[in-house]
């Protein structure tokens, strides 16, 4: 007969255990973002596009504007998808290919921002409403390579070019169109 003293390995076992079903259990409960955004020209017209995904739920959005911009396009997109979370405090992951949008919060540069009421900086307008919907949720920022294979943000990126090329629906992009005339 063999004997086994397994009581170390049961030790060494269970925190390993315990901590895989914390982040199991705490993954289940996050939601998922995709975006991109996209813009024939830059200015020129533009869409975003996002999914949206927890457990089995699963929402696409996207809408095309006639004149905007590429960074327009990429940080509407997070800001629509953070809106359409109907419960706050929410654990949210985002995954963007955009650096200006991750970097901007991940790098605290819109905490500076909104200090100097973001004196000779674009898109104030997208910026303050991003604000607003971020403070309701726990929110972290991923970056994805753009163009590379990576399924949600390939199916983001068509959505965003349709809506950009659906002449039918296209939006106005009011804020940015009288910015530009100033």
């Amino acid at each position: 007969m063999i004997d086994l003293d397994c009581s170390s390995s049961l030790i060494l076992l269970l925190p390993k255990l315990s901590s895989d079903l914390k982040s199991l259990s705490i993954f289940a409960l996050m939601i998922e973002i995709y975006t991109d955004g996209a813009s024939s020209g830059n200015p020129g017209p533009g869409g975003y596009g996002a999914i949206l995904r927890k457990g089995e739920h699963y929402k696409e959005l996207t809408e095309g504007f006639r004149k905007t911009t590429n960074n327009r396009m990429e940080l509407l997109a997070v800001i629509v998808a953070l809106e359409a979370i109907k419960s706050p405090n929410q654990q949210v992951i985002v995954y963007s290919d955009s650096k200006y949008v991750i970097d901007t919060v991940d790098k605290g540069w819109l905490f500076g921002w909104l200090k100097t009421d973001f004196k000779g900086k674009k898109n104030k307008d997208l910026w303050l409403r991003f604000y607003t919907v971020y403070k309701k949720h726990t929110v972290k920022f991923q970056w994805v390579k753009g163009h590379a294979g990576h399924p949600e943000n390939e199916r983001c990126d068509d959505l965003a070019v349709l809506s950009s090329k659906n002449r039918l629906n296209w939006k106005v992009d009011r804020y940015f169109e009288e910015q530009e005339i100033k």
